[in-house]
């Protein structure tokens, strides 16, 4: 699809005829930004009802309307894929949760680790990075954003017959395969042994390799993720 328009995420339904408001922050973008004016092009998606051309009907300062016009996409079940990392400093958190969304992501949880740099997220903030990867990676959904749980915690509810991949630094493991449904990445400095054995407990878990490099833990949540989706 190229309509050379600006994609806007938006909570309302979309159907057509419909006409319906911007946030503030979009038509301040429209307008100022981008140099929209009335009877210019947008694309809309909201997660549910798939992807939608529409026009703006009214634009000024930061308030504007725009009109549903014809559906571009129809909305596709996502193939599930749960990221689930220990988070990091702001920007390498920020990086996994911008990456994790364009390479498809459908769940993002938070994981407290022994060695995890902090116990503390924004999911408001996250929202808006994922709602903007999607924007501009043409994506219909955003991901799931869950709040922080111990590994003890997502171990145990994790489903039993749903395979999920471990990302394991210097251990002899099998190359990352299509098998899985979910990744699971540490912070930086590993997870400790005590970790790693809980780890070996659960019969779902299967360590993986992402090569013979060590990666800092953001970009193993992101070469993981991109390995996930190729299968």
């Amino acid at each position: 699809m190229n309509t050379g328009s600006i994609r806007l995420f938006v909570e309302s339904a979309l159907e057509a005829g419909t006409e319906m408001p911007v946030s503030a922050g979009q038509a301040h973008y429209l307008g100022h930004v981008m140099r929209r004016r009335v009877g210019d092009p947008v694309v809309l998606f909201n997660g549910r009802d798939g992807e939608w051309l529409a026009e703006i009907s009214q634009i000024k300062r930061d308030r504007a309307m725009v009109r549903v016009g014809e559906r571009l996409r129809e909305q596709s079940k996502p193939r599930p894929l749960t990221l689930a990392f220990a988070p990091l400093k702001r920007d390498a958190t920020d990086l996994v949760v911008e990456k994790a969304t364009e390479l498809g992501a459908t769940v993002i949880q938070p994981i407290l680790t022994e060695r995890s740099n902090t116990h503390r997220v924004n999911l408001e903030r996250f929202r808006a990075i994922a709602i903007e990867a999607a924007e501009q990676c043409e994506g219909l959904d955003l991901p799931e954003l869950r709040e922080p749980v111990t590994l003890t915690r997502f171990l145990g509810d994790w489903p039993k017959d749903v395979p999920l991949a471990a990302c394991w630094e210097r251990t002899a493991t099998a190359p990352i395969g299509g098998r899985a449904s979910g990744l699971i990445v540490g912070p930086e400095g590993g997870f400790t042994d005590a970790e790693l054995e809980l780890m070996k407990r659960a019969p779902f878990v299967i360590p993986v390799s992402l090569g013979s490099r060590i990666l800092r833990a953001e970009t193993a949540a992101i070469a993981g993720l991109a390995l996930l989706q190729s299968f």
